[in-house]
């Protein structure tokens, strides 16, 4: 078994890790691997980031034609966008405290590779990689679904084009307004069990909304519904103001 205590940088000490993805390793070089960057070992994940990759738009395109029977290729295609780019990744990675059980090199360590979301994301890919490999495609689809189940649950279908950051942030450059600013205010709970707190700031408009998730996406997402609500409640503030879509 994993040792009891962790040691950064360490990926053979990554129980919590573990429980977190709800998946137990059987070949813990496939582990190691996932989580060792190119600037540390010749050995590193970049081939299993590929894999990862492949296999994520795989189960995350099964969990949207599930869960919306109705809609359009075209829709679906756009919420899969949405749900695996970067800083999607990076955030589940956030979630699981990825960046701790990395194995970088000096230079990536100094330079803060372990907080660096394309670092990140790439290493979510290639555990997920390494997942199908150890344990099969089914272990994996049920890993993927784990991750991504809050995100999925928070998709409004009638609304399946756009997000609510993005409606947010067209809606104001519409108006030529500046961008809301989100800030992870606190993270609360256990390790394995986080949830994010996030605050959305839209000074021209004087609102301030706050969101909540288990993931700091999803909690932007939340902070950004509930601004996009206020904003639809305010008067027009003149002959510019157009109603958002």
């Amino acid at each position: 078994r994993f040792h009891a205590h962790y040691q950064p940088g360490n990926p053979m000490n990554a129980d919590a890790l573990e429980q977190a993805i709800g998946y137990r390793f059987s070949r813990r070089e496939l582990l190691r691997q996932a989580l060792t960057h190119r600037s540390f070992s010749a050995q590193h994940n970049e081939r299993l980031e590929f894999l990862g990759d492949s296999l994520l738009n795989c189960a995350v395109a099964l969990l949207l034609y599930d869960a919306f029977p109705t809609l359009t290729e075209g829709a679906l295609s756009r919420l899969r966008a949405n749900l695996v780019c970067q800083q999607s990744l990076a955030d589940i990675a956030v979630m699981l405290q990825l960046g701790k059980y990395l194995q970088l090199g000096d230079g990536e360590q100094k330079s803060g590779g372990r907080t660096r979301p394309s670092i990140l994301a790439d290493a979510c890919e290639s555990l997920l990689g390494a997942i199908f490999l150890d344990g099969g495609f089914d272990a994996a689809r049920q890993t993927v679904a784990r991750l991504y189940a809050d995100s999925i649950d928070a998709i409004n279908p009638e609304q399946p084009a756009k997000d609510a950051k993005t409606r947010l942030q067209e809606y104001l450059q519409g108006e030529r307004l500046p961008l809301p600013d989100y800030t992870l205010g606190s993270t609360s709970g256990q390790a394995h069990e986080q949830t994010f707190h996030v605050e959305c700031s839209i000074p021209a408009l004087s609102i301030v909304t706050r969101g909540s998730a288990s993931s700091r996406r999803a909690a932007e997402q939340a902070a950004a519904d509930a601004a996009w609500q206020l904003i639809q409640q305010q008067p027009s503030r003149g002959t510019t103001r157009r109603r958002a879509p």
